[in-house]
């Protein structure tokens, strides 16, 4: 639902195109959406781009939200005015950054006009908003958690169970009640998503 939330937003404010990473940690993101365009993505992949970014440096040390093309000044490798001719006109860079070395942030694009003051609180806000939404459960229990990584590991349901001294009804209880607290579909998504998390 969330996920479905932001990219409705995400397309309302960049309707030539988005990216949203949120949770990073390092350079990867526990969430990643992106829907710029093909063009550019494989340009910036091939040219490396990530490197030399002033969005990406830009979100490591601000919160907020700020224009592309105010970053021009702050850009050697000429992305802003690369990106234009991949319909990327008018951006607006979203950062939330915990201080911590957690962050998440937002790339949106429109080619009619710049983003205005007030779009770019708002688009501040809902990364902000997505970034604690993208919060890892704080209420697995060791028990669970254990499971979730016997799991991970390719162990089946009667072997964990052996392995820790239960009845498989009661492996299959605190996997039901790990899926549900990170809202998973099944026991390998829960066990991937807390993967993801740094939970296991």
């Amino acid at each position: 639902m969330t996920q479905q939330v932001s990219q409705e937003f995400a397309k309302r404010f960049g309707p030539s195109g988005f990216y949203l990473g949120l949770r990073i940690r390092f350079a990867f993101p526990a969430i990643e959406v992106n829907y710029l365009p093909a063009s550019w993505i494989d340009l910036y992949s091939r040219e490396k781009f990530f490197f030399v970014d002033p969005a990406l440096r830009w979100s490591y040390d601000n919160r907020g939200a700020i224009r592309w093309n105010d970053l021009e000044a702050d850009d050697p490798a000429g992305l802003v005015k690369r990106s234009r001719g991949h319909g990327l006109w008018y951006g607006a860079v979203a950062s939330f950054n915990e201080g911590d070395g957690l962050r998440s942030y937002g790339l949106f694009y429109r080619e009619d006009r710049e983003y205005e003051d007030d779009e770019l609180a708002l688009l501040a806000a809902h990364i902000e908003e997505l970034h604690r939404k993208a919060a890892p459960p704080t209420t697995l229990t060791r028990a669970e958690i254990a499971v979730l990584q016997r799991v991970k590991a390719g162990g089946r349901l009667k072997q964990i169970a052996h392995e820790f001294g239960v009845s498989e009804g009661a492996i299959k209880q605190r996997l039901r009640n790990a899926r549900v607290k990170l809202g998973a579909s099944n026991g390998t998504h829960a066990a991937a998503l807390a993967s993801e998390y740094g939970l296991i």
